[in-house]
């Protein structure tokens, strides 16, 4: 695709400077295309964006999101320790409660920037 199709002012990727190495020194190794693919791939089960819109907006124990996202505890747990291991979400013990929520900036800013993304008018 021909990058003269595109609003540049809405592309920030096409205003970077010019790298001095070549396009192939610069492209993703395999190996790493392999790990955002699997990361990426956790995303395609839509209860894990449901867990995470509610994450995003506050921290949770299991209880709780089950009824926000109106899950069972236990398919929760599961798609949460999916989560944990891909590094999306995290858990912190408050005592006996374990509370979640996402792993860090880079988890909210994916989340936010898919949902804005995906309300765009042009969509």
């Amino acid at each position: 695709m021909s990058h003269s199709h595109l609003d540049i002012s809405t592309h920030s990727l096409l205003e970077k400077p010019r790298s001095e190495k070549p396009v192939v020194d610069q492209i993703l190794s395999f190996e790493k295309a392999q790990r955002m693919a699997e990361f990426l791939g956790v995303l395609s089960d839509p209860n894990c964006w449901r867990i995470l819109s509610a994450l995003a907006i506050e921290e949770m124990r299991v209880g709780e999101l089950a009824a926000a996202v109106e899950m069972s505890e236990s398919a929760v747990s599961h798609q949460l320790r999916v989560l944990r291991n891909t590094r999306m979400v995290r858990r912190r013990k408050c005592g006996r409660t374990v509370i979640y929520g996402l792993k860090d900036h880079h988890i909210f800013n994916l989340y936010r920037d898919v949902s804005e993304h995906l309300d765009e008018a042009d969509y």
